[in-house]
């Protein structure tokens, strides 16, 4: 399970005033939820897109610090989907990935990528 920040002064739900609405459109029916953490996430248990095996997703609430993006997204082996001649599927899954990511977060790929270095760079012991 990954968590996203939101860009600075935004909050999740300004950016996804209806998250679970925006979950099922960009990957299919909610079919539960689960927990994680002590947040209840989302479960799409059928993704529309035949890459993802099931995906998570939802707002991590935490006391005194802005709600995060929580996401955990369970894909096929890239054999196995090559294999059945899915390979268009994958793009089209990395595509809906980043678009709802960026459009949750305010952040592309590459700002993503940077904040999570810093998050782990802080968090590494000083020797």
């Amino acid at each position: 399970m990954k968590e996203y920040k939101m860009r600075r002064g935004e909050t999740l739900d300004e950016r996804m005033p209806d998250l679970e609405g925006s979950i099922e459109d960009y990957f299919g029916p909610i079919t539960g939820t689960e927990e994680y953490n002590g947040h209840e996430l989302f479960v799409v248990g059928e993704p529309k897109n035949p890459v993802f095996t099931k995906i998570v997703a939802g707002a991590a609430k935490y006391s005194g610090k802005k709600d995060q993006l929580a996401v955990h997204f369970e894909e096929r082996p890239a054999e196995e989907v090559i294999a059945e001649g899915l390979a268009d599927h994958a793009a089209d899954a990395v595509s809906a990935k980043n678009e709802f990511l960026l459009e949750a977060t305010g952040r592309d790929a590459k700002s993503r990528r940077d904040s999570m270095k810093r998050t782990v760079e802080d968090d590494a012991p000083d020797y």
